[in-house]
């Protein structure tokens, strides 16, 4: 499906756009487009990856101009540009809306016109029942994807949705790294609050599962193991070999839950069990209501939703075999100084 096809990262310096030039580089792509508005992370990747295929556009997607000219000539469009950090948007909510979900409308509606064949939407488990700013413009970004693909023809447009990607930029485990190397103590928030895990590479893996098998509207989560903040903290100081690095417990910040859920009981209800994903389908139908269910024909399931706290829980030594699959972590399992980064 690659072969010969030019494919748009938007947020293209971020963990998601550097795992996917990992992977797709070496490919039979004919070009990677990576489009962000961070120039100096765009000249780190321009030395880091000198490839011919690779093109660089400065542009915010914000800005409708600057996506309509990354996006000419595209087939494929995987867009993860977007603010992410909880506390910084709960202090500035309308910068959240503007990126997360009108910069959303700007790609999407500049795909339609481009004739943009597919397009993937990243999302996040914190739309799911939000109560954050963040939370509640990505679950609003969810809303204009599957608006805005209701009766495509020649365009397909479909998300994902994923919890904490494991040593990701601004994440949790470079923070706690950078303390534990620095002799810094761990803030931790909750030592009860769990969060999904997931690597880079399984973040990648399910857009290409979204890319490949989505149809308009759909929506994919991964099942993901979780774990507590506590043990998260101790597995990283044990393979750190530094198991009685002190630990500060600071409090859950602006806007934090206790638990995230990836899927709702609503979705749970009509989500397609695939294996190792869930897709949930977008209801096609229009606003008349003309057919009326018959009493006991259909009800919403009482079936729980999923998230952190009923999916599958990792004790420390899987926290740490998990862990150990991270680039960071095994660079200082092999004694490697490890110089943060962003």
């Amino acid at each position: 499906m690659f072969s010969d096809k030019v494919l748009l990262i938007t947020g293209g310096t971020g963990s998601f756009g550097k795992a996917v030039l990992k992977r797709f580089l070496s490919s039979d792509l004919r070009e990677i487009r990576i489009f962000s508005r961070d120039e100096k992370k765009q000249d780190d990747l321009r030395k880091r990856y000198p490839d011919a295929k690779l093109k660089f556009y400065i542009g915010d997607v914000r800005d409708s101009r600057s996506v309509r000219a990354a996006m000419r000539g595209v087939d494929y469009c995987f867009h993860a540009a977007a603010l992410k950090q909880v506390p910084s948007c709960e202090f500035h909510p309308m910068e959240a809306v503007r990126t997360n979900v009108l910069g959303t409308e700007n790609v999407l509606e500049s795909a339609i016109t481009s004739n943009v064949k597919r397009v993937v939407c990243l999302s996040t488990d914190k739309a799911v029942y939000p109560i954050n700013a963040m939370g509640i413009s990505k679950a609003m970004m969810e809303k204009v994807m599957v608006a805005i693909s209701r009766n495509l023809e020649n365009t397909v447009i479909c998300g994902t949705r994923y919890g904490n990607v494991m040593a990701s930029r601004g994440s949790v485990i470079p923070l706690f790294v950078e303390q534990i190397v620095t002799g810094k103590p761990i803030t931790m928030t909750d030592p009860a609050m769990t969060r999904f895990m997931m690597t880079l590479d399984e973040s990648v893996e399910l857009v290409l599962h979204a890319f490949v098998h989505g149809n308009n509207g759909d929506i994919f989560v991964q099942k993901a193991p979780a774990a507590t903040v506590a043990v998260l903290a101790r597995a990283l100081t044990s393979l750190m070999g530094k198991p009685d690095h002190p630990i500060v417990e600071i409090g859950t910040r602006h806007g934090e839950k206790l638990y995230e859920t990836l899927l709702s009981r609503e979705e749970m209800s009509h989500a397609e069990d695939r294996g190792n994903y869930y897709r949930v389908p977008a209801d096609g139908r229009d606003l008349n209501y003309t057919k009326f269910v018959e009493e006991g024909e259909r009800r919403i399931s009482s079936e729980d939703d999923y998230n952190s706290h009923n999916t599958a829980q990792l004790d420390e030594p899987g926290m740490r075999q998990l862990l150990l699959k991270l680039d960071l972590v095994q660079r200082i399992a092999r004694g490697e100084n490890v110089v943060m980064d962003d």
